[in-house]
C-alpha cells in the first residue's frame, strides 16, 4: 500500500505572519537582505552572497543577457535559459561578463567621411547625441573623433557637411585606457567637464564610452553583485543530457553558478550530472540541483555534492505539472520540510546548504514567507517576465499592455530536455501553459517597492536580516474567512477617475 502523509499540503497563502515586538534597530534602512546561495562549512562562508535574496527562473520568457545585467545590479542573479544552443547561451552569459558598469559600448557610430545627414538619420533612429566616429564606422574601430550636439547647429548647417569638418577630433580628445577603475573615469569627466570619456585599447580601438549621466546611476546601484575582477556574477540552466558539452562553454563563457533544470530532481540523472561536475572543476563551478519537494529529495541531492538546492513542483503561475500528472507539493508545505531536512544535515555534517523557494509567489509577502519558512532565497518567473528587461514582447492587447510569458514545459518552449526522463522521446503532453500577464515597467522601480514591503514587514517580525527572521518569525495557518477579511471588503472602492459632482 502506497505511503500516506496525512498533513494537508498547504501554500504560503494559507499562513500570515504574526507581529513581534520591533525593536529601534528595526528600521527598513537597517535590514540587511543578504544571503548565502551556495553551500559553505560551520565557521566559513558562502563563496557567493546574494545582497537582495531574489533568482530569476530558468525560463525562455524571464532569463536572457539583459535581465541578467539589470537584476546583478540590484543585487540578485539569473540563471540564463538553457532551452536553447550551447553556442547561444554561452553568447548570453559572455555579454553578462563582459558588461561593465558605467562602461557602455557605443551603438552610435559614423565614418569621418559620413555626413551631417547621415548624424541626423542617427540621432532620430537612436535619439543619441554622442556619436564615436571611427575609421570603418563601428563600435570597435579606430577612434578618429567625437561628434556631439554641440559641434554643430541642427537648424542651420549644410546636411552634405562631411562629419570630419565639425567633430572633435581624435588629437583634441581626453581619453583613457582599458585598465581605467569606473572611479578613475569619473574623476577624468569631472576634473576636465567633459560629457564623456572614450576608452581605447593599445591600439586606439574604441572599446567603451563612460558617459557624466552615467556616474549618479552607478552611484544608486551599490548592492551590484560582481566577482573578484568586479565582473557581475550570473548565473546559466543546463540540462542532465547534454551536460558534457554545455558545461565547458558555458566556464569558458565565465559562468560562475549553473543550475539543473528539471520539473523533478529527485533523480539518478541529476546525481550524475552533479558527480561529473564536481570532478572535473571540484569547487571552481558551483552547482545547483532540483527540483524537490520533501526531506528525502533533499538528501539524495545534498549526498551527491550540490551547492544548493531548489524547492519546489507544480507552484507557478504557468505550471500544470500537477494538473497533468499528480506530481507535486504546496509550495509552504515542501518549503517547511525541505529546510529541516537541510537543518538536520547541517547538524549532522557541519554544512550548510542553501535552499531556493521556486514557485508558489503570488504577492509580496509570499517572499518573506518563504524566507521565514528556511528559505535562504526564491527563485521567479511570472514576477520577472513582466518588466522591460525580460526578453518576451510587450503587446497591446483590449487597451492594455501585456507581457507574454511561457512555461518551459509548454509546446512552445519545447524544452523536451527538462520534462524527459533521459531518452530521446519527443514531449508528448504539456506541463506549461502559454499566457499574457500584465506589462509592469522597469525592473528597477518595482524590486524597489517589493524590497521596500519586505524589509518593513521584517521590521514587524522584529528581524533586521533574513536569519534573525527564521528565527524570531511566528506564523499562523489562516482560514478562507480570514483570507477575506484580510482584503478590501464590505465597502465599494472609489475609481479614481471619477470626478466629483460639485
Amino acid at each position: 500500500m502506497a505511503i500516506i502523509l496525512q498533513e494537508s499540503s498547504k501554500t504560503f497563502s494559507e499562513y500570515l505572519l504574526l507581529p513581534n515586538l520591533t525593536t529601534k534597530i528595526c528600521l527598513p534602512h537597517n535590514v540587511n537582505l543578504r544571503t548565502p546561495i551556495s553551500k559553505f562549512k560551520k565557521g566559513e562562508s558562502s563563496s557567493i552572497t546574494l545582497n537582495i535574496p531574489f533568482s530569476s527562473a530558468i525560463m525562455q520568457s524571464v532569463s536572457d543577457h539583459n535581465l541578467a545585467i539589470t537584476l546583478a545590479r540590484q543585487g540578485g542573479i539569473s540563471f540564463i535559459y538553457q532551452s536553447q544552443s550551447i553556442e547561444s547561451q554561452a553568447k548570453m552569459v559572455r555579454k553578462v561578463k563582459n558588461f561593465k558598469a558605467g562602461f557602455v559600448r557605443s551603438d552610435s557610430n559614423l565614418k569621418p567621411n559620413s555626413t551631417l545627414q547621415d548624424v541626423k538619420i542617427l540621432t532620430q533612429k537612436t535619439g543619441h547625441t554622442t556619436i564615436a566616429i571611427t575609421d570603418n564606422g563601428t563600435a570597435t574601430g579606430k577612434l578618429s573623433g567625437i561628434l556631439t550636439s554641440r559641434d554643430f547647429r541642427m537648424d542651420n548647417c549644410d546636411w552634405d557637411t562631411s562629419v570630419s569638418e565639425v567633430m572633435t577630433p581624435f588629437k583634441d580628445l581626453i581619453y583613457s585606457r582599458n585598465n581605467i577603475t569606473l572611479q578613475e573615469a569619473n574623476e577624468l569627466i569631472w576634473k576636465h567637464k567633459l560629457n564623456s570619456l572614450p576608452i581605447l585599447d593599445k591600439d586606439g580601438n574604441l572599446l567603451y564610452l563612460v558617459f557624466r549621466k552615467d556616474f549618479n546611476e552607478h552611484m544608486q546601484n551599490p548592492n551590484e553583485l560582481i566577482d573578484t575582477e568586479k565582473r557581475l556574477i550570473v548565473g546559466a540552466g543546463i540540462n542532465t543530457r547534454d551536460f558534457k558539452e554545455r558545461v565547458p562553454a558555458l566556464v569558458e563563457a565565465g559562468v560562475d553558478i549553473i543550475c539543473i533544470d528539471s520539473s523533478d530532481g529527485f533523480s539518478e540523472w541529476q546525481k550524475d550530472t552533479i558527480v561529473y561536475v564536481k570532478k572535473n572543476y571540484g569547487d571552481t563551478l558551483l552547482i545547483g540541483a532540483g527540483n524537490v519537494v520533501d526531506k528525502e529529495g533533499f538528501d539524495y541531492l545534498a549526498n551527491a555534492g550540490t551547492d544548493f538546492i531548489k524547492v519546489g513542483i507544480g507552484g507557478g503561475s504557468i505550471c500544470i505539472t500537477r494538473e497533468q500528472k499528480g506530481i507535486g507539493r504546496g509550495q509552504a508545505s515542501a518549503v517547511i520540510d525541505v529546510a529541516n531536512a537541510r537543518n538536520e544535515y547541517f547538524k549532522k555534517t557541519s554544512e550548510y546548504i542553501p535552499i531556493c523557494s521556486d514557485g508558489g509567489i503570488v504577492h509580496d509577502y509570499h517572499i518573506v514567507l518563504a524566507l521565514a519558512m528556511g528559505a535562504d532565497f526564491v527563485m521567479m518567473g511570472r514576477y520577472f517576465a513582466r518588466f522591460d528587461e525580460s526578453p518576451s514582447k510587450r503587446l497591446r492587447i483590449q487597451g492594455s499592455y501585456v507581457k507574454e510569458y511561457w512555461g518551459e514545459g509548454s509546446e512552445r518552449a519545447l524544452n523536451i530536455e527538462r520534462y524527459s526522463f533521459g531518452s530521446e522521446e519527443n514531449l508528448s503532453f504539456e506541463e506549461g501553459v502559454d499566457v499574457y500577464i500584465p506589462y509592469a515597467g522597469k525592473l528597477k522601480d518595482n524590486l524597489h517597492l517589493s524590497l521596500s514591503k519586505i524589509k518593513s514587514t521584517m521590521c514587524n517580525c522584529g528581524a533586521a536580516n533574513i536569519k534573525e527572521l527564521q528565527k524570531k518569525a511566528r506564523i499562523t495557518p489562516v482560514s478562507y474567512t480570514t483570507i477575506r477579511e484580510g482584503a478590501a471588503h464590505d465597502v465599494t472602492l472609489k475609481e479614481k477617475d471619477i470626478t466629483p459632482v460639485s
